[in-house]
């Protein structure tokens, strides 16, 4: 807790080899944090903190630039955003509240405030907010009919199951109570954050949507394509099968039958829609179809034993681990 009885925020930034984007994010975040010092100085003091997971520290220039003493700069040499994540609040040990922000995101006017006024009406274990896509250049037809970049709305003091982490704001103490952290051996793949949300949820924790904290997610030109939004379909698939897996508790067997034959029942449901558009001419359709084939593919791999290594840095990003290979390589990493 900060002098005074006011409560300690800490913005959290994970970054890898973005330079440019911390660039252009960090005085946002700083403005951000000037305005809840300003409106809310009584109740809250705030600082910033960049988790770098680069270990040549190509994020240390973009911060020392900025010369804000409120600014803290960590390495976390282990690769995968979990550990950058664990390292984050492990940093955080002395505050009270941790608003996480990815380094290709935007904070929109009044992003944090929204997210802390919110927290502070029934104080959950967690307060999630709104992201919509900013993209760099016109969407392809076949995309812009799917809608592949629109994420959900909804009613500011909802209660919710899961929550990403680019726009999520976690109490401290309820976190450290319920005992989660982030899956380490998850931190290629994908799907942390889903079990870590799920996790804080199980444990007792609520979770509640902020409608009015929105940040913008900076969407590439390498994004806007058929092949990158299939392959992320079935990476989700993967990745949400490995969850709902990890989350059995013993009973994994079943879980594994039941995402294999919901998987089979998405890709024989997409293909009957990706069929029925192409004979309607209904772009619209055909992606969305499509779309839940990979999904359906996806979620099968994971049901199989596989784990789709999305942020693998080998160059291969194709790369895939049985799970029990996945599991031995992690008890050794960590002897």
């Amino acid at each position: 807790m900060a002098d005074g009885g006011r409560l300690r925020v800490t913005i959290a930034v994970p970054t890898y080899l973005r330079p440019g984007d911390l660039r252009v994010l960090l005085p946002m975040l700083c403005a951000q944090a000037e305005e809840v010092r300003t409106t809310h100085g009584a109740n809250y003091d705030v600082d910033l903190l960049v988790v770098d997971n680069d270990p040549h520290g190509s994020g240390a220039a973009a911060v020392q630039e900025l010369a804000e003493p409120r600014l803290r700069y960590v390495v976390e040499e282990h690769p995968g955003i979990s550990a950058v994540r664990n390292r984050a609040l492990d940093e955080c040990a002395g505050s009270d509240l941790l608003a996480f922000i990815d380094d290709d995101e935007r904070p929109l006017d009044g992003w944090l405030e929204y997210l802390l006024v919110t927290w502070q009406q029934t104080t959950p274990a967690a307060v999630s907010g709104r992201v919509v896509a900013e993209y760099d250049g016109i969407l392809d037809p076949w995309i812009a009919a799917g809608e592949f970049f629109r994420r959900r709305s909804m009613r500011t003091g909802s209660e919710i199951q899961v929550a990403a982490a680019g726009n999520l704001l976690l109490d401290l103490r309820q976190v450290r109570t319920i005992g989660v952290r982030f899956a380490n051996d998850l931190g290629l793949s994908g799907g942390e954050d889903t079990l870590f949300s799920r996790l804080l949820v199980r444990g007792g924790g609520r979770m509640v949507w902020c409608n009015e904290s929105v940040i913008s997610d900076q969407v590439p030109a390498a994004r806007m394509t058929r092949q990158w939004v299939l392959k992320r379909a079935w990476s989700h698939g993967n990745s949400a099968t490995v969850v709902e897996i990890r989350l059995a508790q013993g009973r994994g067997w079943m879980v594994r039958i039941r995402e294999f034959f919901r998987g089979a029942v998405r890709i024989l449901g997409g293909a009957t829609r990706f069929l029925l558009g192409y004979v309607m001419r209904s772009l619209r359709h055909q992606a969305r179809g499509l779309r839940v084939v990979y999904r359906g593919a996806g979620m099968i791999s994971g049901a199989r034993g596989v784990v789709f290594q999305e942020y693998a840095r080998d160059g291969g990003k194709q790369q895939a681990a049985s799970v029990r290979r996945r599991r031995r390589v992690t008890r050794e990493t960590e002897r």
